[in-house]
């Protein structure tokens, strides 16, 4: 089911999830209600608070995207992501490394919005799976990226807090777009942040 994507300064974006304990129809069922809106709304990746819920489940699908490579390595095997994806995230771990890549990033809770964002260049992942099990993996990439953002919402921290106070106010009035639920004006390229 295609669930209401909230947008800042929603309350449930700033809340850290609840980790899941025993895998239940009920969180299955989040997990497809995540993919489907995720895939409408033409996202890479969803966390369960961007539809309400403050839970540690995430989704993410990088299939097909090639003007931003993902990379992936399972037991320090290279491997093609497309071929693991959609990746549900359950009470993910990460650990990025101390190197780190500033690109582009947008959020779907921020429509409208990019910024470049600093994270780490590659992340070590250890989530559970919806049978049950565990899965390890590292990332670059876009996928990546999308694995920190998505794990940064399960813990309520959302792309704005990885940028400085000057950045900060360069987009207040965006802000104010966004929470008023209006499209963000074009602006001139003098003028953008």
């Amino acid at each position: 089911m295609i669930r209401e994507i909230v947008h800042y300064d929603a309350p449930v974006l700033r809340a850290k999830g609840r980790e899941v304990g025993t895998i239940t129809p009920a969180i299955e069922k989040l997990a497809e209600d995540l993919l489907e809106t995720m895939r409408h709304a033409r996202g890479v990746g969803l966390a369960a608070q961007q539809i309400g819920e403050a839970v540690q489940v995430a989704v993410i699908d990088v299939t097909g995207i090639k003007e931003r490579p993902s990379k992936m390595w399972i037991g320090g095997e290279p491997v093609d992501p497309e071929g693991y994806m959609p990746l549900i995230l359950i009470n993910p771990i990460v650990k990025p490394t101390k190197t780190k890549i500033t690109t582009t990033e947008g959020c779907l809770s921020f429509p409208g919005l990019t910024l470049e964002i600093p994270r780490g260049q590659r992340v070590a992942v250890k989530t559970r799976t919806l049978n049950g099990g565990t899965f390890d993996f590292d990332a670059a990439g876009l996928l990546g990226r999308a694995v920190q953002h998505e794990t940064d919402h399960l813990h309520g921290r959302l792309f704005i807090d990885h940028i400085d106070s000057e950045q900060r106010k360069a987009i207040r009035e965006d802000l104010e777009y966004i929470k008023r639920g209006e499209p963000i004006p074009e602006r001139s390229a003098e003028k953008a942040p």
